[in-house]
């Protein structure tokens, strides 16, 4: 039995695979630093070849944003990452899981989001200390972008 693209022998979907990134997408990084989960990062990177910051000229398919309580106004970030976004492309949210340091509500997500001009469609475990909420642009505010 062969595995698809992306997925263990054992069936188990990869950290690239519940991302949804691919080989050849744009994906801006946005939040980097020293606490960010390693693992998840090196599994995005080897799928897509390399992460942009976010003074890239190209449209981005993904952005993978670390956020944490004390980084700012979420709503003005949130803004921000959709500058490049395609208007198919997915946000990740990236916060610290309750009890780590940084920790976001998840009430601050579903409040800032929408304000944002953001949906969200789904969360997924990140690794051993974040977790990520995927936001997309609502379909019918897609065209006018």
């Amino acid at each position: 039995m062969s595995a698809t693209a992306g997925q263990a022998a054992d069936g188990v979907r990869s950290l690239a695979d519940r991302f949804g990134i691919e080989l050849g997408m744009v994906v801006m990084e946005m939040g980097h630093d020293d606490d960010v989960d390693a693992e998840l990062r090196d599994a995005l990177i080897d799928r897509c070849g390399e992460l942009v910051d976010e003074d890239t000229d190209e449209v981005v398919d993904a952005v993978l944003l670390w956020w944490r309580d004390g980084d700012g106004d979420l709503v003005d970030t949130l803004i921000g990452a959709l500058g490049p976004l395609a208007p198919d492309g997915v946000v990740w949210l990236l916060t610290p899981k309750a009890g780590r340091d940084g920790h976001v509500e998840p009430s601050d997500i579903t409040e800032s989001a929408p304000t944002a001009g953001l949906q969200q469609t789904s969360t997924v475990n990140a690794g051993k200390d974040w977790s990520g909420a995927r936001l997309v642009i609502p379909r019918g505010a897609r065209s006018r972008r």
